[in-house]
């Protein structure tokens, strides 16, 4: 299936198109690695603490312990979110048409008339089930400073990164989080890899 870029509204440009794309890739690299993260969580919590006495002394009563850290386990996220956000992105929004298809042909405004239904389409699914937020509240382009301590899984730095906290520098971006997934649930049996149903017409 292919979508018809020669009878779209010409207003996007070439990147604007590249951005949304990108954006949309670099959304579902964030959704498995969250994904992982919790898994690793959770195996984390249900791993309980080892103590292993190192000596004894018969004219001490005294037990030295040491606890154990629980080692790091790389397990493999299920790939059913990944997959079920594509159906959605491709029935809202043609996403996996529109990056498949051959743009060689076509100027640079149809492709940006084309990237107007894939914005739109994409809008929709993030707003039905994504609850999204800015990582940071401050405006772009202020002085910010990030204490002691900061989250670094939220914020990353950039250019000239040396010594330690408090670090002060100019915010690029907000950054996204997700507070709230609200996907479908997913039918016992179905197969998830079938992303787009190929369509016959009697």
């Amino acid at each position: 299936m292919t979508i018809d870029l020669s009878h779209m509204p010409t207003t996007l440009d070439i990147f604007h198109l590249i951005l949304a794309i990108l954006a949309l890739s670099f959304f579902l690299l964030f959704l498995k690695k969250q994904n992982q993260s919790l898994k690793k969580q959770n195996q984390n919590q249900q791993t309980p603490n080892e103590s292993t006495p190192l000596r004894n002394d018969e004219s001490s009563n005294v037990s030295i312990t040491a606890e154990k850290p629980a080692p790091a386990q790389l397990t493999q996220a299920s790939p059913d979110a990944a997959l079920q956000l594509l159906t959605l992105l491709q029935q809202d929004a043609r996403f996996i048409d529109f990056v498949k298809e051959d743009l060689s042909a076509y100027s640079d405004a149809d492709i940006g008339a084309a990237a107007r239904v894939v914005h739109e389409g994409s809008q929709k699914t993030l707003n039905n089930y994504f609850t999204l937020e800015s990582v940071r509240t401050e405006d772009e382009e202020t002085r910010i400073t990030l204490p002691a301590g900061f989250n670094a899984a939220e914020v990353r730095l950039t250019g000239n990164v040396v010594g330690e906290a408090p670090f002060t520098g100019t915010l690029i971006h907000k950054g996204w989080k997700v507070s709230e997934t609200k996907l479908p649930k997913i039918a016992e049996g179905h197969d998830t890899s079938i992303v787009a149903m190929a369509e016959v017409e009697l």
